[in-house]
């Protein structure tokens, strides 16, 4: 049977959902950062309250919470996003429950993006990038690829939501940041200024690095990224189509 080719759509809003605070600037802030400058409205979803990542004793997790929240505020309006959502689900200890799906499908339905970027829902057992992957970082993957699809999709899942006024939307597709085997790279070279300014608003979290030594190290990783893709600085994700293929503006790189 011949498949139908599927219509483009012009991809116009993109949400990213992570699980902590800086995990998007460290993952896919030169995505977001290109995104704006092309005109596409983004917003940030945070599953978490930020309450447990620091080796300081002298502070609270209350307080903590309190800094990272105002840092990713901060990094949003360096990068001209158009909403921070925080979930506040406790730092540490996130599963990807039914209530944490449904959360997500509220603000995917709320928004109504065309693209959802979102972490790796599995373990990495190589050692490589963030270890064998952060148990946050797994649950918020999973839950935000269970609520974009079926959850968002369906009206009799979650009825509430309809009660709220908030209808079903489809997304057309998920890109899945830190995935061991990606096949599409965006270019970012023309956005590493901004991407590295927006991570440098997350004092509690770069131990007093400075702006060069931030530069550096986001340098070193997305040119690994992009070698072998005609681009100098690259970030890479692993594309699932749920719907119309997006049509996006060139440079970037996908497999056939």
């Amino acid at each position: 049977m011949v498949q139908e080719e599927r219509e483009e759509k012009t991809l116009e809003r993109a949400m990213v959902v992570v699980a902590h605070a800086d995990d998007a600037e460290f993952g896919c802030s030169g995505t977001v950062a290109r995104w704006r400058s092309e005109g596409v409205e983004v917003v940030y979803v945070i599953c978490t309250d930020g309450s447990k990542g620091t080796g300081d004793r002298a502070i609270t997790s209350q307080e903590l919470s309190e800094i990272r929240s105002r840092e990713q505020v901060a990094a949003g309006k360096v990068l001209g996003l158009k909403d921070v959502v925080f979930l506040g689900y406790p730092d540490a200890y996130l599963q990807p429950t039914l209530e944490l799906r449904h959360d997500i499908a509220r603000e995917i339905r709320r928004h109504r993006p065309d693209v959802v970027i979102c972490m790796y829902p599995m373990r990495s057992l190589d050692g490589g990038g963030w270890g064998v992957g952060h148990p946050d970082h797994i649950a918020s993957g999973e839950a935000t690829l269970a609520a974009i699809f079926p959850t968002a999709r369906d009206h009799l899942t979650f009825p509430d939501l309809l009660e709220e006024g908030l209808e079903p939307h489809t997304v057309s597709e998920a890109w899945i940041m830190g995935h061991p085997e990606p096949d599409h790279w965006v270019d970012v070279t023309g956005h590493m200024d901004t991407s590295n300014r927006a991570l440098a608003e997350h004092t509690s979290q770069i131990g007093g690095s400075s702006m060069e030594e931030i530069g550096e190290s986001m340098k070193r990783w997305r040119r690994e990224r992009a070698k072998g893709k005609g681009m100098k600085y690259a970030e890479s994700f692993r594309r699932i189509s749920f719907q119309r293929r997006l049509r996006l503006l060139p440079p970037s790189a996908t497999k056939p």
